[in-house]
């Protein structure tokens, strides 16, 4: 049997198409364009001295078009200040984008309350947060551009204690076999 050589091209250039994409969900878990690669990218130690890396914040459809970047600089402790850099990027309106922040009950925030991002440049920011007890609070940044908004909630997890849903609610089984639970109407 005799392979033509450009059939053979073609075998060979539609396995390398496939193979890319299988590659990049090996772990499970897509990477986004300028990211860190895989869920696992967050788990890696760094030395001394070394800041942490950026932690990339997706991006809904509907969202302000502005791309945040964020990482925390020192683990949050009771008590503490914690500085988090923000890293925004993709403003494309003329007037900027607006960016305003709020934190959790149990969370102070220091800094900035509101910032004014130029259009067509990289911004960073500091904020700091300082936790008031141990548990998971997050600081809120809400950002605005041409009349579209996002917002982002950074998780600041201060110790190991864990967040405990109140029980407002009472399990019970349906017809079909299923769980369910029954919450009142407030």
């Amino acid at each position: 049997m005799k392979i033509r050589s450009n059939s053979l091209a073609s075998v060979v250039a539609l396995a390398m198409a496939v193979a890319a994409p299988l590659a990049a969900l090996a772990d499970g878990m897509p990477s986004a364009p300028g990211s860190q690669k895989g869920r696992h990218a967050q788990k890696k130690s760094h030395p001394k001295g070394h800041p942490a890396p950026m932690i990339a914040v997706m991006q809904k459809a509907n969202s302000s078009g502005v791309t945040l970047q964020y990482r925390l600089d020192a683990v949050p402790q009771v008590g503490r200040a914690v500085p988090v850099v923000l890293e925004f990027d993709g403003v494309t309106d003329p007037n900027g984008a607006s960016v305003r922040f709020s934190a959790d009950a149990g969370l102070t925030l220091r800094g900035a309350d509101a910032l004014t991002l130029p259009a067509g440049q990289r911004s960073s920011a500091t904020v700091f947060v300082t936790s008031e007890q141990e548990g998971l609070a997050y600081l809120n940044v809400f950002i605005g551009q041409n009349e579209r908004s996002s917002a982002v909630s950074i998780p600041i997890q201060t110790g190991s204690a864990v967040p405990a849903m109140k029980p407002s609610g009472e399990l019970q089984s349906t017809p079909g076999g299923g769980d369910i639970i029954t919450m009142p109407a407030k």
